[in-house]
């Protein structure tokens, strides 16, 4: 048997009409054989452990959210280790003092520097993008939903993204953290 991983599920378009209810989440994910089971808030956020291959973990995932929820939409992992890095790769730590308005955008694939570039340049004269990889860093001071950017990110970076503020990106490290501890 290999080492488990921990790894942070994000599923893509939680909310309004589509929910996924946090605890017949976990229950679901455990009977499935998933160790260290957690979730965050009600808005499309999971940890599991497992010693399976990434993508037949996200895969399975995906087949139980569908079968037991009635949910089709995208699910990206990022490993414990992936997402140490990515908080550590902030390009914009100064604004880590307003966890608000700095969001991580995790990409499906690194996008090209002109695709990039096109969409920063769409962005208001204060809002700040970097792409490090496979994730797109934006720091909204006037806020996230009043931005024009996130709405034009998946078209823009011709990329498939789900966007966690930096108090979620905290907390999920925490709780992935801690599922480490506890293998």
């Amino acid at each position: 048997m290999s080492a488990e991983t921990v790894y942070i599920v994000l599923f893509r378009g939680v909310g309004g009409a589509t929910q996924l209810p946090t605890k017949p989440l976990r229950e679901a994910l455990t009977k499935a054989g998933f160790g260290n089971v957690a979730t965050y808030i009600n808005s499309g956020n999971a940890v599991v452990s497992s010693d399976r291959r990434q993508a037949d973990v996200a895969a399975e995932i995906a087949a139980i959210v569908k079968r037991d929820f009635g949910f089709e939409k995208d699910i990206m992992l990022v490993s414990l280790a992936g997402w140490s890095k990515l908080i550590r790769d902030n390009p914009f730590p100064e604004a880590v003092d307003v966890p608000t308005s700095l969001h991580a955008f995790v990409l499906d694939k690194a996008p090209a520097k002109e695709d990039v570039e096109a969409l920063a340049a769409r962005g208001a004269a204060h809002e700040r993008i970097a792409v490090v990889g496979k994730v797109l860093y934006f720091h909204a001071p006037d806020g996230f939903g009043r931005s024009k950017l996130p709405p034009i990110v998946d078209r823009m970076l011709k990329a498939v993204s789900t966007a966690r503020n930096w108090n979620s990106v905290l907390a999920l490290h925490k709780l992935a953290a801690d599922a480490a501890g506890k293998k």
